[in-house]
């Protein structure tokens, strides 16, 4: 006897996000190839420009461990788009200033990854895009915020934020 495999009562909502992932984090490292920047680098520098943060903080806000946090900031530094520093309250911390090089680049990145999304969310209907993106927002703010410990180790999708 065959063994059959359970249908699908609903559509494969992991398999669906993480194609989507992927095919948006491919589309958005063939465009910031124009800038010379990945979206590592760009997401770093875009949240150092919001205020004065530390490198931890910065590895924080983009998602990065601290030996991915090192290197994308070393790169930055290579490319002179960004500058660490000591920090004027804790001398054990590095602030990460970004260079007017690298400001123009944030910019130039963030015109690019505000394209790339606009052609994505161009395929959806312009009356479905709110709602779109509210259940989006709603979920990774909520029910996805967070991944949940898991025994055996999940690795996140490279170029993922």
């Amino acid at each position: 006897m065959t063994a059959r495999a359970p249908g699908n009562t609903v559509l494969d909502l992991t398999g669906s996000l993480m194609h989507a992932g992927h095919v948006l984090n491919t589309k958005l490292t063939a465009a910031l190839a124009e800038a010379g920047i990945s979206q590592r680098e760009q997401c770093v520098l875009v949240h150092a420009l919001q205020e004065e943060r530390t490198q931890i903080q910065l590895a924080e806000l983009a998602h990065l461990d601290k030996t991915t946090m090192v290197t994308t900031v070393d790169k930055l530094e290579k490319a002179g788009l960004a500058e660490r520093r000591p920090s004027a309250t804790d001398r054990r911390a590095r602030i990460i200033e970004v260079t007017e090089a690298g400001r123009r680049t944030a910019e130039q990145g963030q015109e690019i990854v505000d394209r790339v999304h606009g052609e994505v969310l161009g395929a959806i209907p312009e009356a479905e895009r709110e709602v779109f993106l509210s259940v989006l927002e709603r979920l990774t703010s909520g029910a996805l915020a967070q991944p949940e410990p898991a025994a055996t180790g999940v690795r996140r999708a490279r170029g993922s934020r």
